[in-house]
């Protein structure tokens, strides 16, 4: 007992966190959402996971996999909420939004407004890259607001969910974008005193928030024209990986582009595409 109320770095734990604590989570996690924590990731699972339980005043581990055992949807959904890593930002890696722009929208927008255009968020966290895509929407294609376009963010996670579909940030998350862009797509206030900026309504529109566990089935009919799944599967095994584009693939068209994450790749993983950029897959 006097190991497991010690941490890997020597310091004194508040919870016991034992080998079976740790294995009965990741296997839960992995189950819940394909995630696959490896051996280096037990100290982020005892600190999220400990914010829980000072959170429900449950004071072991074991008593709080006894609670996820015993079938508390809310509680699962929770649990999902802390493991899962929401690190984004508006416009990250930019070459992709470059790319949806110069190959998808603009020829899109050229060939005229009788085809309809789809993209997909998946694992869009606290709502930047959907936001982005719009964004890029919005510059790249003349009269979008009359078009048959529409943004699809999903997430697994509840809570940066909502923060997505508030379209409320602070300063510091919209710094990297120049004041015209900022200007012309949010609306900038105050919250007790630090300055705010919220996605205007007309961005907004073209985008829908959805809960959706990748490990379910898909739900949404296709075909997409762009999926953007960056930074999403990092943490899948391979044959969870194989399995998810397998179903992806089935969304989406011959010509039509996949986006992943920077250390992310379909090598080995998915014959469906065929890869013409850094990270950017061309559906087969």
């Amino acid at each position: 007992m006097e190991a497991a109320l010690t941490s890997s770095t020597g310091r004194t734990r508040e919870f016991a966190f034992t080998d079976a604590d740790f294995e009965g989570l990741r296997t839960l996690v992995r189950a819940a959402t394909g995630i696959n924590l490896a051996d280096s990731k037990r100290e982020l699972v005892y600190g999220r996971i400990a914010r829980r339980l000072r959170a429900l005043e449950i004071d072991s581990f074991k008593a709080y996999r006894e609670l996820l055992a015993d079938g508390d949807p809310q509680e699962l959904v929770e649990f999902c909420n802390a493991i899962t890593t929401n690190l984004t930002s508006f416009f990250r890696e930019s070459h992709h939004f470059d790319h949806l722009r110069d190959s998808v929208l603009k020829p899109w927008a050229e060939a005229g407004p009788g085809r309809r255009m789809r993209i997909w968020s998946a694992g869009c966290s606290t709502g930047e890259e959907p936001y982005s895509i719009a964004m890029t929407i919005a510059e790249s294609v003349p009269r979008w607001q009359s078009r048959d376009i529409r943004i699809l963010a999903t997430d697994i996670d509840s809570q940066v969910l909502a923060h997505g579909r508030a379209g409320l940030y602070t300063a510091e998350r919209v710094a990297g974008m120049g004041a015209r862009r900022t200007a012309a797509c949010f609306e900038e206030g105050a919250d007790g005193g630090r300055r705010t900026f919220k996605v205007r309504d007309e961005l907004a529109s073209l985008i829908a928030f959805k809960q959706l566990n990748l490990m379910h089935d898909l739900p949404m009919p296709g075909p997409i024209d762009a999926i953007f799944c960056r930074n999403v599967v990092i943490y899948f095994d391979k044959d969870t990986q194989r399995q998810l584009f397998a179903r992806i693939a089935r969304l989406q068209r011959p010509g039509q582009l996949l986006f992943l994450g920077h250390s992310e790749t379909l090598f080995r993983v998915s014959d469906d595409y065929t890869l013409i950029g850094k990270t950017i897959y061309r559906r087969n």
